[in-house]
């Protein structure tokens, strides 16, 4: 098993698709990356050598703001958002859709379970 910054990516899967497993790699980047390395996209990671895996990790440590430092950095800049007291770092703070969603319905996800309200039953 390959680990990659961090991350045990999974053995049976096409590098392409494995590089994905990395939080901050997207289809993109890991397509990217097999570009450079020189690693054919169709490849599996248990066919990788271990000088493919070094390369390929020592280019995402080099290029790449993946996992740990990247949630790091969203954290804080959601943390500045709220104190800044900006309609975003509100909308942050209440636990509320931030990009402009409706919220009359919807926005289960955000605001979490249903409440049931007293008396509203006629």
């Amino acid at each position: 098993m390959a680990r990659i910054a961090g991350v045990n990516i999974p053995t049976n899967k096409r590098v392409l698709i494995a590089l994905t497993y990395i939080y901050g790699i997207g289809d993109k980047a890991a397509s990217d990356i097999c570009e450079k390395v020189g690693i054919p996209t169709e490849r599996r990671v248990n066919q990788l050598t271990d000088a493919e895996v070094l390369q390929i990790r020592e280019m995402i440590d080099r290029d790449y703001r993946v996992e740990g430092d990247l949630r790091r950095e969203t954290a804080i800049n959601i943390k500045r958002l709220m104190d800044l007291g900006c309609y975003r770092g509100l909308r942050h703070r209440r636990g509320l859709p931030v990009h402009g969603q409706r919220t009359h319905t919807n926005a289960r996800t955000r605001k979490g379970p249903a409440k049931a309200i007293a008396g509203k039953k006629k």
